[in-house]
């Protein structure tokens, strides 16, 4: 998550409009959020009772430190919350809240934003609380997320940023994967220090074929 378009102090100035909060199961995205299960993890919207457990789990320094600054608080979790449900009404932007299969509280999210006319080029980051840290649960979570940027927005560009010195981000993307491309010379501003970047990319048709590879190998292991 460490390209945040969302500003807490701009959201603070808007009035965003009623957007319906409801869990659905339709590819129709733009009214609302699919809920995706895999192994152990399941996505779906975000919810503003979802502002309290992201703002313990996210706003820790262990895992803002290298992160666009997320709200300071609560409330600028839940206009977060309201932010995101408008701007994927609008068609701009989805936001998914990892959470673990029979326990619904959210432990992190999945943002995935666009950055030209519809989704051709996307741009996606995430954040989980620091206790579900080399526990998979990422892996299966960025595993949903990918396949519905490719299948369902049709992404054939996906980009991410990670800060230079974050090293457990940048080795979860590689392990997606993901290409790095280059250094982006300081391009995060955090306080008053400014970070140097690492763009990876994932494109369509790498990710298609990864997936197809590894439904080969699990059927030459069941049988």
């Amino acid at each position: 998550m460490e390209s945040m378009p969302y500003r807490d102090e701009i959201a603070v100035r808007l009035q965003p409009r009623a957007v319906t909060e409801r869990t659905v199961v339709s590819t129709d995205w733009r009214s609302g959020l699919p809920v995706l299960a895999g192994d152990g993890v399941v996505l779906r919207e975000l919810r503003r009772s979802d502002a309290l457990p992201l703002h313990a789990l996210l706003s820790t320094e262990e895992v803002s430190r290298f992160i666009s600054p997320p709200p300071t608080t609560v409330e600028g979790f839940e206009r977060f919350i309201a932010w995101t449900l408008q701007q994927r009404l609008e068609g701009a932007y989805v936001c998914f809240a990892i959470t673990l299969k029979g326990f619904d509280t959210a432990i992190g999210l999945i943002q995935i934003r666009a950055r030209d006319i519809g989704f051709d080029t996307a741009e996606w980051g995430f954040a989980t609380g620091s206790a579900f840290w080399g526990t998979g649960v990422f892996g299966a979570a960025a595993t949903l997320a990918l396949d519905f940027a490719f299948d369902t927005l049709e992404t054939h560009r996906l980009e991410a940023r990670a800060s230079l010195k974050n090293g457990r981000g940048q080795g979860a993307l590689l392990k997606l994967g993901a290409v790095k491309e280059g250094v982006l010379r300081k391009s995060l501003r955090r306080g008053n220090d400014v970070l140097d970047q690492v763009l990876y990319t994932i494109l369509a048709e790498e990710w298609l074929e990864r997936r197809a590879s590894a439904e080969d190998d699990a059927r030459v292991a069941v049988h």
